[in-house]
């Protein structure tokens, strides 16, 4: 009698939303090359993306953010409402999207240009499903000239008095967390950072997000330079 081996991970799983079929293709050809990812569905709006998600709970969503129909910035939301455990990576042509960075506030754990490379898709999914955010730091630049002029809007300025009064329930341990998450560190650094293991890191994370009612990383990035917690270099 043959011992088998140990069972491998279960595969990360991908969900495909754009309204371009070609688009579709290029992205699970890359994806499905890679031993540790399947793509377990494919949707061309942002209404149908939900119904996937509830009904193939995937790990992972590649969405786009200007679709006919229900965009990528009401889907993310949504999404990001009703199944917090599922990561959304946007998809854009440009660099500077304000849908994108829509997306983003809506609770996007990512944001890639459609012209990026395989090497580095793969490596973004496998981020994501690991809890960190990728937001290359050209891109959190220009998130942020984007982000400081919208504390003149008063909505968000009662918005962002209410998170300051959320950021005095973290712990001390739980702010300096918060600082380096919006300084754009990855769960590795900051763990390095703090003498920590990256498990403690992922739950003070968890906690943090909680507290200050954030659907993910990328907010609280965003909310960091917001309330002045962490100040855009130059």
């Amino acid at each position: 009698m043959t011992e088998s081996g140990p069972a491998a991970p279960p595969r990360i799983r991908v969900l495909l939303t754009d309204d371009q079929d070609l688009v579709r293709y290029g992205l699970r050809l890359v994806l499905e090359a890679e031993p540790d990812i399947a793509v377990v569905g494919e949707a061309s709006d942002g209404a149908e993306a939900v119904r996937a998600v509830a009904r193939l709970a995937p790990d992972v969503v590649l969405m786009d953010v200007r679709m006919p129909g229900e965009g990528g910035i009401e889907a993310t939301e949504r999404i990001a409402r009703e199944y917090p455990d599922v990561r959304v990576l946007v998809l854009t042509t440009y660099d500077l999207d304000e849908f994108a960075f829509g997306a983003l506030r809506a609770g996007a754990a990512g944001f890639l240009l459609k012209n990026t490379r395989p090497e580095e898709l793969v490596a973004a999914v496998r981020t994501v499903h690991a809890g960190d955010a990728v937001v290359a730091p050209r891109i959190t630049a220009k998130l942020i000239d984007v982000a400081i002029p919208h504390l003149a809007d008063p909505d968000a300025a009662a918005a962002n008095s209410d998170a300051e009064n959320a950021l005095s329930e973290l712990t001390a341990r739980e702010r300096e967390v918060f600082v380096l998450i919006g300084k754009g560190l990855s769960n590795a650094e900051i763990a390095d950072s703090l003498y920590v293991s990256e498990s403690t890191v992922k739950a003070h994370i968890g906690r943090i997000l909680a507290k200050l009612h954030l659907a993910g990383r990328v907010q609280a990035v965003i909310l960091a330079y917001e309330l002045g917690v962490v100040v855009p270099r130059g």
